[in-house]
């Protein structure tokens, strides 16, 4: 995860949990009669109730020798091996623990998939100090969640996961888990958002709470007053490592939906489109003489991919997909990733200045494409041109420099102005293959374009670049402001 300036940390740790007999009804009863804005007297009737169903995880994994010496047995130094963990052959043993909390009777857990990854053993123990062996059921990397399942003779106590679409910002809410190795900790507090997107993963839609989450809550449960699960506790954000009143959890639904396919098929599938995008700003609309405060625009489609055997072009403005408007590529992955594998979708896009609709159908995501990263813009004196950059035609000695293959043909951007309008816009090495919507192949042809655009200085100027980034060249929209000077 990447937040600037603070740590978004995953919360693994130790302890042990409880279990009472022969419980077999649900623990978690129905919040409809239950005012979730009022505070209760106390948490201490709901907590008892809970913690039954509530596991501390603990997991084991050897790890191969690692280059560090092994001493010999009978060697002075032999004792030393024990001191960093490794037995006579080099390997050493890694835990690690977590939260988790039991769905059904019959064993089925939920967790995060970072407290059980690349585990060779797994141990569940419930709060009665009893501890029983894991399989693993299935896990998802994208949404950081895990199914397990342990064998019992004796049904288990379980709770519910809540309709978290009908929680609310100020809801009261509780987290009972195994923070730095106290098991069976209880915190509590509200949710304080909705909807938070921390860049892990295409599915983010985090749940944010002030209720204390640390180290070793990963996994657990996150409870409203009538004790069904809202949420998987997952993340924290904090300077110290500790709780700081900005915890993450994965709400139950999105929960309910994986968990769900992890027991039927021990994956997760998720349909595809098929391409690269980009996210379109209110100025970017506009340049595609759209409206609307923001969009998604094709930067690539994969070959043999859904979008490729369709209308569906490279540099099309994306607003409204199955009926839902997209302002984002966020909103756009999520909307993707909830339709159903072979469905045929429209999709209401923009292309040279007029509205169309395209009809695609929904192919199954097997390998993940990043974004490729772009370089930093280089700073050089103010160009001549309106757009504040120099710019030079292509030959064999330009392609060489800069690394530009064979089927790329346009103008390529050699420095960018700080004073200029596309300043932070475009970047050196970028080849500038159209302007609004024309294509430019001549310096001066490039030059013409634009200054005619100065004609109609409020309607932004619109540019389609061929960028390089690590996974190779890719198609970049950029919006200019004719505006500033």
């Amino acid at each position: 995860m990447r937040i600037p300036a603070l740590a978004a940390l995953f919360l693994m740790s130790s302890a042990t949990a409880v279990l009472p007999a022969h419980a077999q009804d649900s623990l978690s009863t129905a919040v409809d009669g239950i005012d979730q804005k009022v505070q209760p007297q106390s948490f201490r009737d709901l907590s008892k109730r809970l913690m039954p169903a509530v596991v501390n995880i603990s997991t084991s994994q050897t790890i191969a020798p690692d280059g560090m010496p092994t001493f010999p047995e009978g060697s002075p130094m032999e004792r030393f091996n024990e001191f960093f963990g490794r037995d006579e052959d080099g390997f050493r043993r890694e835990g690690s623990l977590g939260s988790g909390f039991v769905i059904s009777a019959d064993g089925i857990i939920i967790t995060n998939n970072h407290v059980i990854e690349n585990a060779d053993e797994i141990d569940v123990n419930f709060s009665n100090g009893r501890v029983l062996k894991a399989e693993l059921v299935g896990r998802d990397r994208d949404t950081d969640l895990a199914v397990l399942k342990v064998k019992s003779s004796t049904a288990l106590p379980y709770v519910d996961l809540a309709d978290s679409d009908k929680a609310e910002v100020g809801d009261w809410v509780i987290a009972i888990g195994n923070p730095f190795g106290f098991g069976g900790s209880v915190s509590a507090g509200i949710i304080s958002a909705r909807n938070r997107d921390l860049n892990a993963g295409r599915s983010d839609d985090f749940i944010q709470t002030d209720a204390a989450i640390n180290r070793g809550n990963s996994g657990g449960p996150l409870f409203n007053l009538g004790g069904e699960v809202v949420g998987v506790n997952t993340a924290i954000i904090s300077p110290t490592g500790g709780s700081v009143g900005i915890g993450f959890s994965v709400p139950a639904n999105l929960v309910k939906r994986i968990s769900d396919q992890l027991i039927k098929e021990g994956r997760v599938r998720r349909a595809w489109l098929g391409v690269n995008v980009q996210d379109a700003d209110e100025a970017l609309v506009r340049a595609y003489k759209a409206t609307g405060k923001g969009g998604v625009i094709i930067t690539r489609i994969s070959d043999e991919g859904p979008a490729a055997k369709s209308d569906m072009e490279v540099g099309d403005l994306v607003l409204r997909f199955d009926g839902q408007t997209v302002t984002s590529v966020r909103e756009l992955t999520r909307l993707i990733s909830d339709t159903e594998i072979g469905r045929t979708v429209p999709i209401a896009i923009v292309r040279d200045g007029k509205g169309r609709t395209v009809n695609v159908t929904l192919g199954e995501l097997e390998d993940e494409a990043d974004t490729p990263a772009a370089d930093a813009t280089l700073d050089a004196p103010a160009s001549s041109n309106d757009l504040g950059a120099e710019l030079t035609s292509l030959d064999d000695d330009i392609r060489r420099r800069y690394g530009i293959p064979k089927d790329v043909d346009g103008v390529v951007v050699t420095t960018v102005s700080a004073r200029g309008r596309s300043f932070g816009k475009l970047q050196r090495g970028d080849v500038l293959v159209e302007v609004n919507f024309e294509r430019v192949t001549t310096v001066t042809d490039t030059i013409s374009k634009v200054e005619a655009a100065m004609t109609t200085p409020r309607q932004p100027l619109l540019l389609r670049v061929k960028r390089r980034g690590e996974a190779g060249w890719f198609d970049q929209f950029i919006s200019v402001d004719l505006t500033n000077s």
